[in-house]
């Protein structure tokens, strides 16, 4: 199933709104591009990128004769994947590795751990020999719920005790996923790391770790933010880039929030990718990524 068919109420959102501005406007004009402009930023697109696009549209409007409502869909479309794919866009993992890591961060109730989960799944179903690390040994019941999904998904694990030091349990982990050649290491972090000194001082510790076992290897770092909560998640990605070298971001709940924008508002203002987003609750509703059929999935 494709992404367009999972965005349903951002997808019931976007149509709604047009709609409106169809029924309201005859014609293109400054009242009719301030209105598209709200719509933007009403939908966690980002009142800078919004009055970027607004200004280009106005633009191309010129060039192009575009004189009626109607006809700007296709023009925004053009436009959105434009700026997105304006710098690198690369929504793919990085397996390029004997023994390929991922580190994945998140605040707690975001979806972390069941993300890691479906990813585990997805590249167990791909082929891959996966191993999970449960590192996030400060929160009551992480490392027994990860180890729940394990069992579910059918691969090993290897765990800490609850507040036991995470970079320790990673060095474990890791170490294993080396000896015993493992294609995937997927490590489930600490889930406060943006609100603690301490903890971000640990996130600089679990690269360290990492990279006396394998030295210069390039490390994925996902970023877990809850699409429900808008532009909050991005002030809350922000906290994390600082001591995490953070590669791409996990959008959870997508298929539960009315506005999908958030997904360029995070490209623009972070100019981090979005390499999955999660779609349901379900172990394979976690799905790659794909610009033009998330373009569809909130344009159609």
């Amino acid at each position: 199933m494709a992404i367009s068919d999972k965005l349903d109420k951002t997808k019931r959102s976007f149509k709604e709104k047009v709609a409106l501005l169809l029924n309201k406007f005859s014609k293109v004009d400054e009242s009719y591009f301030e209105s598209l402009e709200d719509l933007l930023i009403s939908n966690d697109v980002g009142a800078k990128l919004s009055l970027k696009i607004i200004d280009e549209l106005k633009d191309d409007c010129k060039i192009n004769k575009i004189t009626f409502p109607n006809q700007i869909t296709d023009l925004l479309f053009d436009k959105l994947k434009t700026l997105y794919s304006k710098q690198e866009y690369d929504s793919q993992i990085n397996l390029s590795n004997k023994t390929n890591i991922i580190l994945v961060f998140g605040v707690n109730g975001v979806g972390k751990t069941t993300s890691i989960a479906k990813l585990a799944n997805i590249y167990k179903n791909k082929g891959l020999k996966v191993l999970l690390v449960g590192a996030d040994t400060f929160r009551m019941g992480a490392i027994e719920q990860l180890d729940v999904w394990a069992k579910r998904v059918n691969v090993d694990i290897v765990s800490g005790h609850d507040n036991s030091d995470p970079s320790s349990v990673i060095y474990d982990g890791v170490s294993k996923g080396v000896k015993e050649g493992y294609d995937l290491v997927i490590v489930d972090t600490a889930g406060r790391l943006q609100t603690k000194d301490n903890l971000m001082n640990e996130a600089n510790k679990m690269y360290r770790v990492i990279s006396k076992i394998l030295p210069e290897q390039y490390v994925e770092s996902l970023l877990v933010l809850d699409s429900t909560i808008g532009q909050n998640g991005i002030y809350q990605a922000k906290a994390f880039l600082d001591n995490c070298n953070i590669t791409g971001i996990i959008l959870t709940k997508m298929d539960g929030t009315s506005k999908g924008g958030i997904v360029l508002g995070i490209k623009d203002q972070l100019n981090i990718p979005v390499k999955y987003i999660g779609v349901g609750e379900g172990i394979n509703d976690l799905m790659e990524f794909d610009l033009d059929e998330y373009l569809k999935g909130i344009l159609d």
